[in-house]
């Protein structure tokens, strides 16, 4: 892609992600930061995978002056995400639906930043229509543990819901939270959209496709959210 870009003169974007931070040893994490990353563990071929991505498009940047732009992009959540792609947010939705126990792994105490897609996408153009390589964090920096994410589904959806947990996966992070300092700056950027105002609009959308049920709030009417 970035020969193609180097060929057609065209403006590449790269959606790198906050997992290029790794396990990280700064809180919370600035671009400048340069990550705490396991290269021979189980989530690496992601991670290194990523961060090699970031270095070959500074390289393209450098070296053929190719217009590149990065984003390093945080838990994202919304309507018509994949109901089973494993993701937390996904998953707690979905179990919490099906009247499942919702799942999670270790003591819960591990957390992250979730920013509902409208947010996200808003970001992306605001950074491609920008002068400005980055890489730019994008993300919500409310911050929230696994414990608090399941009980903020559970008060959304069922308040009955159980809550199981497993024990947890190899080198999973234990705090992600993006400093969007730079975003705000330089693109104007900050999400608009809290936690408790997006998921309804997601779990209106989970609840049709899983049972065809047309209550609940339109899935796109985001201006309720906003």
């Amino acid at each position: 892609m970035l020969g193609l870009a180097k060929r057609v003169g065209a403006r590449f974007l790269l959606t790198s992600t906050s997992e290029v931070y790794g396990d990280p040893l700064q809180h919370p994490q600035v671009e400048t930061y340069w990550g705490n990353v396991n290269p021979i563990g189980v989530r690496s071929c992601y991670d290194e995978g990523k961060r090699t991505a970031e270095t070959l498009t500074m390289d393209y940047h450098r070296g053929a002056n190719v217009e590149v732009r990065i984003a390093r992009i945080f838990n994202t959540y919304g309507p018509r995400m994949c109901i089973d792609d494993g993701r937390v947010v996904s998953n707690f939705v979905a179990q919490a639906l099906r009247k499942e126990p919702l799942t999670v792994y270790g003591d819960g105490k591990q957390t992250r930043s979730f920013q509902y897609v409208s947010d996200l996408v808003e970001g992306l153009i605001r950074l491609m229509e920008g002068e400005h390589v980055g890489p730019f964090n994008l993300g919500n920096p409310g911050e929230f543990t696994m414990l608090e994410l399941a009980q903020v589904v559970q008060e959304t959806i069922d308040p009955n819901a159980k809550i199981e947990f497993r024990p947890n996966t190899e080198d999973d992070p234990h705090k992600r939270k993006p400093d969007i300092s730079k975003a705000k700056e330089q693109l104007g950027w900050e999400p608009t959209v809290p936690l408790r105002k997006g998921l309804p609009l997601m779990v209106s959308d989970f609840r049709q496709r899983i049972f065809g049920d047309h209550k609940d709030v339109p899935t796109s009417d985001v201006s309720s959210a906003a």
